[in-house]
């Protein structure tokens, strides 16, 4: 006789499904993949810009969920856990590809930090819409300059909002190193954009 499953799976936490996932409950896999479904799209279609590759790695990292869930302990968040594989196999497609795609940015209200990646400068364009457009076209070019290290925490953070202590899990870097590669890839980004900006006005 199957085993018991609870009727409002929404009620429990991603790491609960998961461990009614490995006593074989499918409908608890299923309900994780409701919920991250469209942010793990979101995430990797940053790495990839491309549609297709980046639903062939959503995909592959439920795929991955699934054919792995023994290895999962409860000792870690499920989202990191997830997040882990899916950015090994992002890495692994870059690789492959060997070129880089351009990564988009958006701007995060809640975030203080997030919005230091904002161009301010309100003397280049008039309009508020044409002025947004420009600062995030900006932001996309100056992204794709940074170092693959800088650029993946960068997104972890500001685009993923993943904590310090989740993005060290993520990418196996102690949260020290973390924090250093945020800060530098953030001063980075601003001094690129500058520089386009001056480029630009010149």
């Amino acid at each position: 006789m199957e085993s018991f499953v609870p009727s409002s799976v929404q009620n429990y936490t991603d790491e609960d499904l998961m461990e009614y996932f490995q006593e074989g409950k499918e409908q608890a896999f299923n309900e994780l993949v409701r919920r991250y479904q469209d942010r793990l799209h979101n995430f990797l279609y940053r790495y990839t810009r491309n549609h297709q590759d980046c639903e062939d790695l959503v995909q592959e990292t439920f795929f991955r969920v699934h054919k792995s869930k023994h290895s999962y302990e409860r000792i870690a968040k499920f989202s990191t856990w997830m997040y882990t594989i899916a950015l090994n196999l992002a890495k692994s497609l870059y690789k492959k590809k060997k070129r880089m795609y351009k990564v988009s940015i958006h701007k995060d209200e809640s975030d203080p930090d997030s919005r230091e990646m904002v161009l301010e400068n309100r003397d280049i364009l008039q309009d508020d819409v044409l002025h947004e457009k420009l600062c995030m076209e900006q932001l996309e070019k100056a992204l794709m300059e940074l170092p693959e290290d800088f650029r993946e925490v960068v997104i972890l953070r500001d685009i993923q909002q993943l904590s310090y202590d989740e993005i060290s899990e993520v990418t196996g870097v102690p949260m020290g190193t973390v924090k250093s590669r945020i800060n530098r890839g953030r001063a980075q980004v601003k001094l690129l954009i500058k520089n386009y900006v001056e480029l630009g006005t010149n």
